[in-house]
């Protein structure tokens, strides 16, 4: 084989295995997104059954495991994150933990038919991925849910999410 032969058969493997790992990298990271989701409409088929406090504690796991809390923190605090002493991190952290799942345990506290659907996953960067869902509403407009996910060690996790009244 000449070396112009060996170097395209490389180059194509290498190209092949790249796809393949972004492939398995955005499946990974829309499991997050749909586990996440799926405990949210557990909760809400609950909504009459459980209070909020049992609504707050059933979810404080998964938002735990799925979102990436200390780095949503960072961005809503912007520049003044490095102002702050390592205490006053961890105690802002703390603080927006719960205000994040609290604000879950409250908007999503009833069932009336409602459903997610995954409408496209895509590869921003090898360390970003963006996940378009729709909060499907019977009766009413759907609502997009767009969630951007950031790789942190070897679990991808929820740093944003973006949600707009769908035109579809």
């Amino acid at each position: 084989m000449s070396l112009r032969k060996l170097i395209n058969v490389f180059f194509l493997l290498f190209l092949s295995q790249t796809a393949q790992a972004e492939v398995a990298e955005t499946v990974v990271a829309r499991q997050v997104v749909e586990g996440f989701q799926a405990e949210l409409l557990n909760v809400m088929q609950q909504g009459d059954k459980l209070s909020f406090e049992q609504r707050y504690e059933q979810l404080k796991p998964v938002v735990i495991k799925t979102h990436n809390l200390t780095k949503i923190t960072r961005i809503v605090v912007s520049k003044e994150w490095r102002n702050l002493s390592k205490e006053q991190k961890k105690q802002l952290v703390r603080k927006f933990s719960v205000l994040s799942i609290t604000s879950y345990a409250h908007y999503f506290k009833s069932f009336s038919g409602e459903s997610f659907t995954v409408e496209s996953v895509k590869q921003l960067s090898p360390g970003q991925i963006y996940v378009h869902t729709f909060l499907v509403l019977p009766d009413d407009k759907d609502v997009s849910m767009d969630y951007l996910l950031k790789k942190s060690g070897d679990d991808w996790r929820i740093i944003n999410i973006i949600t707009n009244e769908s035109k579809r």
